[in-house]
């Protein structure tokens, strides 16, 4: 077997490692829980066990060069984390305290980088991202809001290395504060926290977003909840899609699986705040799950290792 490309997922439940071949085939798959309530450095070695198992399983020592997608920032600059909802490892120089447990060079991203890149090299986006003169937005709409932009086929990181990230941006003014430390970021408005929060003040209960998305026809509250989410995520797509102008989206996370996002509604949300008058690009769902940021991980070390 030829040259094996290892990428790993660190998410606040859960680690997934995965090992793909030249043709981007998945030969390994594995998970386990993050057990982030024990510590930075029990991640630490989770991640080192979970490399282990996935070495033994597949008969591969790992290569010299891993890709991991994490949330937060890696801040180069600094050598720290930052931005995580993870929160032990913000302050911590995540990428050298894995290199030096595990022995090998590290290729750190952002989660929704590694998601926009996966499903722009492999999965819905994939036939249209043929053309390596058209860009991807590809967003996480989850627990936190997040994007990442893709050109090229490569990802693209910005000169503060903070490109794609439209969840900070003001949505309400003086809306709810956010961990951020500033007030009505997209993130307080539309993300699955915030909307599930929305309905329980509304409905006077607690219920889960898919609930939610599915009672709109009998219960007032989840009404008034889906359209608050299809007018805010217009009017905040829009920003970026009058700047940007990519040629697709992609829309990941828990909330990107409510069915009304891809329904006529969501397009008119948009195009009331968008400088062109008809909104032309699709809103794709991503094909490859929950498990795109591993192999936009594993991507990372593909690329890396090919030149």
């Amino acid at each position: 077997m030829g040259e094996t490309y290892w990428g790993i997922d660190l998410g606040g439940t859960k680690i997934e490692a995965v090992v793909i071949d030249r043709a981007m085939k998945p030969l390994v798959r594995r998970r386990i829980a993050t057990e982030a309530c024990e510590g930075y450095y029990h991640i630490l070695e989770r991640i080192t066990q979970l490399v282990s198992m996935i070495s033994q399983e597949s008969g591969f020592a790992p290569p010299e060069v891993i890709g991991i997608g994490t949330p937060g920032r890696y801040d180069a600059a600094h050598g720290i984390m930052k931005n995580s909802n993870t929160v032990c490892l913000n302050g911590c120089d995540l990428k050298r305290d894995l290199e030096k447990v595990l022995k090998r060079a590290l290729i750190i991203e952002n989660d929704a980088n590694c998601f926009a890149l996966a499903e722009s090299l492999m999965g819905s986006a994939a036939p249209l991202m043929r053309d390596p003169s058209k860009a991807a937005f590809g967003i996480i709409l989850g627990t936190g809001v997040g994007g990442g932009i893709v050109c090229h086929g490569k990802v693209r990181h910005g000169a503060h290395g903070i490109a794609g990230e439209w969840g900070h941006n003001e949505l309400i003014p003086d809306g709810e504060p956010c961990y951020c430390g500033r007030r009505g970021c997209v993130e307080t408005v539309i993300s699955g926290p915030a909307l599930e929060r929305f309905y329980q003040q509304r409905g006077g209960r607690f219920s889960t977003l898919e609930q939610i998305s599915a009672d709109t026809g009998s219960d007032a509250a989840a009404a008034e909840t889906i359209e608050r989410l299809l007018f805010y995520f217009g009017k905040a797509l829009a920003q970026v899609l009058n700047i940007l102008d990519p040629d697709l989206c992609i829309l990941g996370g828990g909330v990107g699986q409510v069915e009304q996002l891809y329904a006529k509604e969501a397009v008119t949300a948009i195009e009331q705040h968008l400088f062109t008058s008809e909104l032309s690009i699709p809103l794709l769902r991503p094909l490859l799950g929950d498990s795109a940021g591993v192999f936009g991980a594993a991507l990372l070390s593909r690329m890396k290792q090919s030149g």
